[in-house]
């Protein structure tokens, strides 16, 4: 029975504490690990964020750069944090997902690492092509290809990227061969279909409208499961495809044990900053669209899990061998 007792007493002051430490929280400055450079995408919009989020605190939000080894530099720094409600990762979505299709091993565990605690923002890509291309919309593009194996070819940003990926995902639920040609980095595959020696490339928003404008290529698609704003006249490739849905995406996680309040606490601010329309604005500048909400645990656990299964298709699709 005392031992019992010791037990009991032991729970209440753990939930106690625990209680305690979220009303307090945060008591000193924040720490979020990025596996991208400075200067980036991710590297700006997590900047924004946190300069938000600070302002909410009331405490310094430090953002570190750990780029390196396609994000898994980053990712194990963020695994071995300790679990003390100051550090987060923001990640994306090659660090937590697609690595572990492309690795053999990893010196991180997603699943076991960490913990889902907020759905920023998705970035669809956009299927353009070369002015020339006689097809004007998706369908049209499909029935030329069919016509043509083996003879067309799409541009990507290199031989194990995103961009890739979709581009074989397109041969598949098109039933068409069409030859994947790799770059060392989007300007080079943009620039090959806009000279029109490829076809057609997957790329972000931001990269299009100088293109656009100077008649060299066309966005008859996007990768998103609804369209895009500012391209509404761009349909997705779903509506002709059900089921293919392929976007890039940030997401705050922590690392694994940190206390549930604070998780709720982060998920809450970050939610609230999300619904700042300049902050949404400023996002969509970088070809991406913040989410309506920051998503409930439950709804990040599932998000993970499809993506899981979305992109370890496409990576076979690829054919890309894990290294």
């Amino acid at each position: 029975m005392r031992g019992m007792s010791r037990m009991i007493v032991s729970a209440v002051l753990f939930v106690a504490a625990s209680a305690a430490f979220a009303q307090s929280w945060p008591a000193r400055p924040i720490k979020f690990i990025l596996s991208q450079p400075p200067g980036t995408g991710p590297d700006i919009i997590s900047r924004l964020m946190s300069d938000r989020l600070a302002k909410i605190w009331g405490q310094a939000v430090v953002i570190e750069n750990r780029a390196g080894g396609n994000n898994v530099i980053g990712a194990q720094a963020a695994a071995r944090m300790p679990a003390d409600g100051y550090n987060f990762f923001f990640a994306t979505t090659a660090a937590t997902v697609i690595n572990l299709y492309t690795f053999k091993s990893l010196p991180y565990d997603p699943a076991k690492d960490f913990v889902p605690v907020a759905l920023i923002a998705k970035s669809p890509f956009v299927l353009v092509v070369n002015n020339e291309v006689p097809a004007k919309n998706l369908a049209e593009l499909i029935a030329l290809a069919k016509t043509q194996p083996g003879k067309m070819s799409f541009a990507s940003d290199n031989a194990r990227g995103l961009a890739g990926m979709l581009g074989e995902m397109l041969n598949v639920f098109g039933g068409i061969d069409v030859v994947h040609v790799p770059y060392n980095g989007t300007q080079p595959a943009m620039q090959d279909t806009v000279v029109g020696r490829t076809q057609y490339t997957f790329t972000s928003t931001p990269a299009i409208p100088p293109f656009v404008k100077a008649g060299k290529i066309r966005a008859i698609a996007v990768s998103s499961a609804e369209r895009v704003p500012g391209l509404e006249d761009v349909p997705a490739i779903r509506e002709t495809f059900p089921g293919f849905e392929y976007v890039g995406w940030y997401m705050v996680y922590a690392p694994t044990g940190v206390a549930g309040d604070v998780i709720a606490r982060v998920n809450r601010d970050v939610g609230q900053v999300m619904k700042d329309p300049e902050v949404a604005q400023r996002i969509a500048g970088f070809g991406s669209v913040v989410e309506k909400g920051p998503g409930t645990p439950a709804e990040l656990n599932e998000f993970l899990r499809l993506e899981g299964e979305r992109w370890a298709r496409a990576v076979k699709a690829a054919k890309i061998q894990p290294e």
